[in-house]
Formats: C-alpha cells, structure tokens, sequence
C-alpha cells in the first residue's frame, strides 16, 4: 500500500456520509455490519502502514541528526587540525605543518559532505512529517466514525426491537378486534334477555289465568244469588 493510496482511503473514509449510506441502504443493518468490519479492518491496514510510514521519517530523522553531528565533528576536526598545522609552521616545521593542513581539508571536506546530505533530507522529512500528522489525524476521524457506526447500529437495532414489538402489539390487537370477545357477551346478553322475556310471559298467562278463574268464581256467586231471589219471588 503506498502512501498516497493511504492517505486517500484514510480521508474517503474519514469523510464518509453515514446517514447517507443508511438512506440508500435496503438493509441498514446488515449495511453497518458490513461497514463495521470494513473500517475495522482498513483502521487495521492503516496503522500499520501509518507505523511503517512513521518508522521510516524517525528513520530519516536519525540519519539526519547523524549527518548534522558528523558536520559539527568534521568542522571541529577540521579546526584542530588548521591550529596545529600554524603552531607547527610557526615553529619551522613546515613539512608537518603542511600534513595537518591537508587533514583539515580532508575533514572540511567531509564536512561539507556531511553538510549536503543533512540539507537535502531536509525536504523530505518535511514531506514525510506532514504525511504522517494527516494520516494521524485521519486514523483519529477514522475512529471517531468507527464509533458513530456502532453506536448507529445499536440505535439501529434497539430501534428495530421496538418496532417489532410494536408491530406485534398492534397484530394483537387487531385480532382482538376482529375476535371482538364483547360480541360474544352481546349474544349472551340477547339469550339472557330472551330467557327473561319468556319468564315474563309464562307470568303474564299465569295471572292471566288465575283472573280467569276468579272471574269464573264470581260469575258462580252472581249465578247463585240470582237463582236465590228468583225462588224468593215465587214463594211471595
């Protein structure tokens, strides 16, 4: 994986639309599930490219730091041996004199090696640093939107349980109305009140009878006493 591919996935997915993705999802579940494990393992790609892009700057580092002290022990170098080639000349020893002063340019000369290799890392540390503190900073959004999926997911899920549960609810509730238990009661109610009726009736046909008979009864007396004072008439 080269840098640049990094650097470009860990942004398109830093920057990804979550809710936008859940819109156009058939299964939002599944669809986070799925992205889940995605960011999960491209976070795990990611840092260890990052730690290999960042092994290699701490690399360059060094070997820059190395090149900027070997400068300073070469220029040192170089100073030491010019001081001893004049102390040696000003004594009449030219020939050794003449010796250190071209130890003095062997080590300017390393120097000035070691000079060019330092300033020209330079450049590309600064690259390679500026790399690594965006690749730094997109892990860290990475994360933080690993987080919001699975956050978004068990939102997902609770919401789903709810809604099913819901669902189940209004199912039940929907066969009892069309298993309405009241109307049951109602037919109940009806025969109870046909009962009722019908003791009501067999009541009435009794009174209705026993007046009869008392209505015979009087009509007997009436009948006797009719056939009394006719008898009375006749003995007169």
């Amino acid at each position: 994986m080269t840098k640049q591919t990094i650097v470009g996935r860990v942004a398109q997915l830093a920057k990804a639309n979550i809710n936008a993705l859940l819109d156009q999802a058939e299964d939002p579940q599944k669809m986070l599930d799925q992205l889940i494990r995605d960011y999960t393992n491209n976070i795990s790609e990611a840092e260890q490219a990052v730690a290999s892009t960042i092994g290699n700057l701490r690399l360059m580092e060094q070997d820059h730091q190395e090149d900027v002290r070997a400068a300073e022990e070469w220029g040192g170098k170089a100073l030491a041996a010019s001081r001893k080639a004049d102390e040696l000349r000003g004594s009449g020893q030219s020939a050794d004199a003449d010796r250190f002063d071209g130890l003095a340019k062997v080590a300017l000369q390393r120097q000035l090696q070691s000079e060019r290799e330092a300033k020209t890392a330079e450049p590309t540390i600064a690259a390679q640093t500026e790399v690594v503190d965006k690749l730094k900073t997109g892990l860290d959004q990475m994360k933080g939107k690993l987080s919001e999926l699975q956050a978004k997911r068990d939102e997902l899920v609770a919401r789903a349980k709810s809604a099913q549960a819901q669902n189940q609810m209004m199912d039940a509730v929907k066969n009892v109305n069309v298993l309405d238990p009241t109307s049951e009661l109602n037919r109940f109610e009806d025969k109870v009140r046909r009962e009722e009726a019908k003791a009501m009736g067999k009541q009435e046909l009794a009174a209705s009878s026993l007046d009869a008979q008392f209505e015979q009864l009087d009509a007997m007396g009436d009948s006797a006493e009719i056939e009394a004072r006719l008898a009375a008439l006749k003995a007169a």
